[in-house]
Formats: C-alpha cells, structure tokens, sequence
C-alpha cells in the first residue's frame, strides 16, 4: 500500500555507523549517510531535535540531500514535552538570560515565559526550510513519564497543540493514565478534539511509564505507529550509556508480521501511516525496517 511509509528513529546513531552492516565503506560523511539512507527508506524521524534545538541551516541541508518525496518527522525539543533539560543545550543568548544562577536542570514549569516565547519561536523558524519543500510530516511530542491524564497535563498537551496550529502534531504519552481502561476512549477523543495524530505505541508492558497497543486513528491526515522493542530487562535501565541499550529488541518476523493485518487497517482510515522502528542498537531499527517493508509488499 503506497500510503504506508517506513522509516527508522534516526540515522546516525554511533552503534549503527560503528556496526558497518548498513552504511557501505567509504560512506563516512553526515551528507552521504542521509543520501543513502534515503535510497532504503521514504522518511526518517529527527530525534537529534529532542536533545537541542535544530537549526534552519541544518534543516535545508536535509531537504537539499533527499528525494522530492522523502519524509521528515521530527521530534520536539525535549523542554516542550516535559522533560528535565539541561540550559547548557539553549541557545548562548537564552542561557545569559537565565541569569548567573540558572538551575542545572530546566523544566518547562520553571522556565520564564519570554524564555518559553522565544523557544517555540526559534523551533518552528528551524522547521520552515522542511515545510517549505513539502517534506516536513509531524512534529512528534513525546512527552515525559511524569505528564500525567490530569487537568495539568491536558492543559500542557492543548497548550504545545495551540503553539503549533499550522504544523502537524503527533502526540505519544509514556504514562499509562491516558490509556488505562476508563481513560482510553477520553483520551482519544481528546486527541481527535485538538486534530492530534495517535502514536500506536509497541513496547514493553506492565510497567506505569508505558502504554498499550491502541490502534486508532485520530487525525485522517496520518496514523503513526512507532516501535520501541519488547525488552522489559532494559525498559527501565538506569545509568545506560545511550537509549540504544535500552531499546535493544530484534523483532522477529512472526512478531512484525502479526502487526501487518493492523497497519494495513490503519492504512484504510489515514491518508498516510509512518511505521517508525526506535530499536537503535547497531542496524536493529533497519534490519526491522526492511522486513517490514517485505511483509507489507
């Protein structure tokens, strides 16, 4: 179905260069990893927008060095979702405004408004060059563990929504209070109500900072199905050098296949689905990747 692109969380993961099974020798540039990165796959998610702001510099070049048609979903800055930041990773102009006493770590509840103005400002200016030329798909919040179905948090998702109202936005929450039985179908609801695209999440269960499998369609514009592996061992590690170890899944054909039938569905209900791969240790996500692909065909 030639509406349902795949695509990984990433590109240049360092245990994905360093493994060499995906990038052919002499394939050592950030230029040419992204042009052959796109001769595998319609679309890929910037998650390096998570950790610090990009840039508009940085977003033509990944317009200019991909096909037409190719695909960019780009995660938000980690301060909008919720998530504790370091102010070292702010632009040097908003650092001096913080003052000689900034914290060591940023939430979004303690930043100053012009701080938070500017931010959103400078986000949405960074995206432009991909918009521009056609190639910019959702904006992805995923928001943090602690973001919970309350009054606050609602206000939180409705707020990052109003901010952005000519972009696509993507919403996948990381505590099981949005989806808990009673919750479930509000929370869906609420996400169509802000013209929000559901992320149908896969990954480990059991514990209060995931969720489970719904498979919905929000938005007719895009459904959005992004896979994080089913390993419960590191679900929750701590100390771990990167997310690579804690994403270290290989999904088997049996358990890729199962899913087919479902994005298939989706497929009927959403002009576009992305099926996004986040095992990120060495070529997990690609290897799945493509396997997806063949089931699908």
């Amino acid at each position: 179905m030639s509406n349902i692109l795949v695509g990984t969380a990433s590109w240049t993961d360092k245990t994905l260069i360093d493994c060499g099974r995906f990038y052919p020798p002499g394939c050592r540039s950030a230029e040419a990893r992204l042009r052959h990165y796109a001769t595998r796959f319609p679309m890929v998610e910037v998650d390096s927008s998570y950790y610090g702001m990009p840039t508009p510099a940085n977003a033509q070049l990944w317009a200019q060095r991909t096909p037409a048609d190719f695909v960019f979903n780009v995660k938000a800055f980690r301060l909008f979702t919720g998530h504790q930041t370091d102010p070292g990773v702010l632009h040097k102009d908003l650092q001096e405004a913080l003052g000689p006493n900034r914290p060591r770590v940023l939430y979004w509840r303690d930043t100053p408004a012009e701080i938070r103005e500017e931010l959103w400002k400078r986000f949405i200016e960074a995206l432009a060059p991909l918009k521009a030329a056609g190639k910019l798909g959702a904006v992805h919040f995923q928001f943090a563990p602690w973001l919970l179905r309350n009054r606050e948090g609602m206000a939180h998702v409705r707020h990052c929504a109003e901010r952005m109202p000519d972009h696509l936005l993507a919403v996948e929450f990381r505590n099981r209070s949005w989806f808990e039985e009673r919750h479930a179908d509000a929370t869906l609801a609420f996400e169509r109500e802000l013209g929000l695209v559901h992320t149908v999440v896969d990954s480990p269960q059991g514990f209060a900072n995931c969720v489970p499998c719904v498979w919905a369609v929000t938005n007719p514009a895009l459904a959005i199905v992004r896979l994080h592996g089913r390993n419960a061992a590191t679900w929750n590690i701590k100390g771990a050098a990167s997310a690579s170890s804690r994403f270290d899944y290989w999904y088997s054909r049996e358990e890729l296949g199962a899913m087919v039938p479902e994005i298939r569905h989706l497929a009927g209900l959403a002009r576009h689905v992305h099926v996004v791969f986040n095992t990120n240790y060495e070529d997990q996500g690609q290897a799945s990747g493509r396997m997806m692909q063949e089931l699908l065909a």
